[in-house]
């Protein structure tokens, strides 16, 4: 192959359409957990969180519901993902064995959000959220009906391998992936360029700026002991009987168990089984989905 302008644009031209129908067609899981907000800026500030409302009789004047400023903010990170081909693999008309390569970028594209989510699910212990406390945290304050502060847990200590329970059913979730600039194709593979000059290489690459951060924590529950029937009817529980601020309740509907690939035979046991161990009507067949990632192993 003669390597001029015209036949590098060609294979570029190949090369993105292979990236792109790897991107398209890569399965992820973030988009079920995650609520999705396009950024302008370098950082958004999200001071809404922890906000609730609440319909009321209208009699008189409005009344206009004050939010609460957290100041909770997550700011884009640029990410890159880069790889070279041979400038002798053009002269030999080799750089179709490459191909795959460039699918592979594509795959990674698509999920890197999944890698980002997952890994910040797993830190929920340490990592704060809007209100100032850890994300899976066993005193969240919260305002009693009296107007007096009190603890809310949305953690479930323990020695066994963790599980989550999630409500992904609201236009708020419990995650949040912020899009700045959605992952680029693109390339560096002029004979000008000293990459070319210095080392032989074409390179192709991908860019783009995100981040995710925490939602609300009330959608979200972590579990760290045995997945059993009645540790996940315990867990379902406490989530559909929580309150926010003024004890007003909050009309949680778990809908998605979350597991590693080592709990998925339990998961499955649990909420999708017909019957239970004892031969028992399964009471919790199909009252939740059940999502096994490698993200978390």
């Amino acid at each position: 192959m003669i390597v001029n302008r015209q036949n590098l644009s060609m294979a570029y031209t190949g090369f993105k359409a292979t990236f792109q129908n790897a991107f398209d067609g890569a399965p992820v899981n973030y988009t079920q957990i995650t609520t999705e907000v396009p950024s302008a800026t370098s950082s958004e500030e999200y001071a809404w969180l922890g906000q609730t409302t609440r319909f009321r009789e209208w009699i008189g004047d409005r009344v206009i519901q004050a939010i609460k400023q957290h100041g909770y903010t997550i700011k884009n990170k640029t990410w890159e993902n880069t790889v070279g081909v041979p400038r002798e693999a053009f002269e030999d008309d080799q750089y179709g064995i490459y191909t795959p390569l460039m699918a592979q970028l594509g795959q990674d594209s698509r999920e890197h959000p999944d890698e980002l989510v997952f890994a910040l699910m797993k830190q929920g212990e340490t990592e704060e959220c809007y209100d100032g406390q850890p994300f899976f945290d066993t005193d969240h304050p919260v305002l009693a009906a009296d107007g007096s502060e009190t603890s809310v847990s949305n953690l479930t200590d323990g020695a066994e391998t963790e599980w989550y329970l999630l409500d992904t059913s609201r236009a708020i979730r419990p995650f949040i992936y912020q899009n700045r600039k959605p992952y680029n194709f693109v390339m560096k593979d002029s004979e000008q360029d000293d990459n070319v000059f210095l080392k032989k290489e074409f390179l192709y690459g991908v860019d783009g700026r995100s981040n995710v951060g925490f939602g609300l924590w009330q959608l979200a529950h972590k579990a760290k002991v045995a997945l059993t029937a009645d540790n996940f009817n315990s867990v379902y529980a406490a989530m559909k009987s929580m309150k926010g601020d003024n004890g007003r309740p909050l009309n949680i509907r778990p809908n998605l168990l979350v597991v590693p690939p080592s709990l998925r035979a339990q998961a499955l046991e649990v909420v999708k089984a017909e019957r239970a161990a004892n031969g028992a009507t399964n009471i919790n067949r199909d009252v939740v989905d059940v999502l096994d990632t490698s993200w978390l192993a």
